[in-house]
């Protein structure tokens, strides 16, 4: 990723978006040449002089210390995720040539044995790990079989992970079928966690290399991308319209591995007597007769 240009586009997108009225400033005259705040009036929230502001847009955030960061999140009012994006972009910044060698010569994250167990022991809630490019490095039984179309789709290569990106922007049909209505939010959602991603690690190559991949060949991908939202990917609710058994609303939590640097364990449940828990025992039993992934699977009703 070229850093200064990634600063660059996230602090113009940031701005943009402010009008003066949100921001609290007057709005003299009637017609504005800029989308957005002028950078005179991001400089005047953050307090700092027009120049210093300019240098951190083009792209310089090396030296700049956090008390100004953290006025110029207060001014271009950062949410949660656009915050920890903008200090992320500065840690790198500050990065020395050693780091950011040893960050581009990093092997992939794998999933560690007592991981994968721990997996296995979760027998009444599908749960998978995941890492920062959206690779399902391990799910249980009932998680793999949740995520099935992923599993079946062509844009699954053997001996590889799964990745939602590549099965979203790659095998659009599949995508809207398994997520109906809430499709162009997964999408969203999807792109926003590679580019907080790339915030914290610009150096990586393989996510470079899925980024180059999917704005190849998503246009859809690369109108996302240029936006440069940012999203965490905690809890919440999701919906799936699965091939098997149908609608499953499920909500979900996301649990940080400490030891694994980058991974997080997802874990879906269902609320207690609704229609989805009945979804998720005939899941399980369907799960529990298959043959390998790539059996065909029966069709109900959604």
């Amino acid at each position: 990723m070229d850093l200064k240009a990634e600063t660059r586009e996230f602090l113009t997108t940031r701005r943009a978006r402010l009008t003066p009225v949100r921001a609290g400033l007057p709005a003299y005259g009637g017609h504005r040449r800029v989308p957005g705040l002028r950078r005179e009036e991001v400089a005047m929230l953050a307090g700092v002089s027009v120049d210093y502001y300019t240098r951190m847009e083009r792209g310089n955030l090396g030296g700049v210390s956090e008390e100004v960061l953290e006025a110029l999140a207060a001014a271009l009012q950062l949410d949660e995720a656009e915050h920890g994006h903008l200090f992320a972009l500065a840690r790198a910044a500050h990065a020395s040539g050693a780091s950011r060698a040893r960050a581009r010569r990093a092997r992939p994250a794998s999933l560690r044995p007592v991981v994968q167990r721990t997996l296995d022991a979760l027998r009444d809630a599908p749960a998978l790990v995941r890492n920062g490019h959206l690779d399902i490095l391990g799910a249980n039984p009932l998680g793999r079989a949740l995520y099935s179309p992923l599993y079946d789709s062509p844009t699954a290569v053997p001996g590889r992970p799964v990745n939602t990106a590549r099965f979203q922007f790659l095998d659009p049909e599949a995508a809207e079928r398994f997520w109906g209505d809430a499709t162009a939010r997964i999408a969203h959602d999807a792109v926003a966690i590679l580019r907080a991603e790339a915030g914290s690690n610009p150096y990586d190559v393989g996510l470079t290399n899925l980024v180059g991949e999917l704005s190849t060949r998503s246009e859809e991908f690369r109108q996302l991308w240029a936006s440069h939202d940012v999203r965490y990917h905690r809890s919440g609710t999701k919906v799936f319209h699965h091939p098997v058994v149908g609608r499953l609303e499920l909500d979900y939590e996301a649990l940080i591995l400490p030891a694994d640097a980058g991974l997080q364990l997802n874990v879906f449940t269902a609320d207690p007597g609704s229609a989805s828990e009945d979804g998720l025992a005939l899941l399980a039993s369907w799960a529990a007769t298959q043959a390998p992934a790539g059996a065909e699977m029966p069709q109900v009703d959604a």
